[in-house]
């Protein structure tokens, strides 16, 4: 469960920013292809943030789905996994979302 060590760079990361600030809202972006669990994330957000500047805030999380582009006839389409086929038969698939994982905003008191 890397998450939790994922969830704790998260609030320091928030923490730093937010400085003495209370943090009311944090708002992240997991891609469905980053090895990255939204729900394991909601699960340590409460516990990482106590006894800090983020405790209390609301966690909105975005999940971004994958998505590829064919390197052969530049084709995009779904990706589940971060490999594929392209319907050219083509296997040089480029990951062109599905793999981020970032702080998009958070919001202060």
């Amino acid at each position: 469960m890397h998450e939790l060590g994922i969830t704790r760079n998260i609030v320091a990361i928030v923490s730093d920013h937010a400085g003495a600030s209370q943090v009311s809202r944090v708002a992240l972006q997991i891609g469905a292809l980053s090895a990255v669990m939204p729900d394991a994330i909601r699960f340590c957000f409460d516990i990482c943030a106590k006894n800090t500047v983020v405790e209390g805030a609301q966690l909105e999380i975005e999940e971004v789905p994958g998505r590829g582009r064919c390197q052969r006839c530049g084709r995009e389409f779904a990706l589940d996994k971060p490999f594929g086929q392209c319907i050219c038969g083509s296997r040089q698939i480029a990951c062109i979302a599905g793999e981020e994982m970032k702080i998009k905003e958070m919001e202060t008191i």
